[in-house]
């Protein structure tokens, strides 16, 4: 089993692929109207409008109320990415900070509330542990 996708499910397709295309600097495949995905080397962000979600299964999924799921994107330079978002992403929540395992993280929230962590090993250890994901 190989995961590969996390799936957003949004009021605003449009504008949340925009979000992640400029802080990601990913480019959006678009299947449909109501379906896009960002592909990077190791896994994929889809993000779907609600109009998707009755294809699963009616209410199964409710927009905009995620209160455990943080999103995360390995980046080589958190600090240099921070400057380069500064101005655009409006909902930071911490500005990079060096964690105790090791990685220094910038988390801040993306146009529909979700938690978004961009994040740089820094520690020995943390190289270590992430290196074979860095390329």
């Amino acid at each position: 089993m190989n995961f590969v996708s996390l799936r957003i499910i949004t009021g605003d397709v449009a504008r949340l692929v925009e979000f992640y295309e400029k802080v990601t600097g990913v480019p959006a495949v678009w299947s449909t109207e109501d379906f896009a995905e960002l592909k990077t080397s190791r896994a994929t962000l889809a993000i779907a409008g609600t109009r998707t979600v009755p294809l699963f299964a009616p209410g199964s999924a409710r927009l905009a109320d995620n209160h455990s799921v943080i999103i995360e994107f390995l980046v080589d330079d958190v600090d240099r990415v921070h400057q380069n978002l500064t101005g655009f992403v409006t909902d930071v929540v911490t500005e990079p900070t060096t964690m105790p395992w090791g990685n220094r993280s910038l988390l801040f929230r993306d146009p529909d509330g979700n938690l978004v962590n961009f994040f740089t090993p820094v520690t020995a250890a943390a190289v270590a542990r992430l290196g074979h994901h860095m390329a």
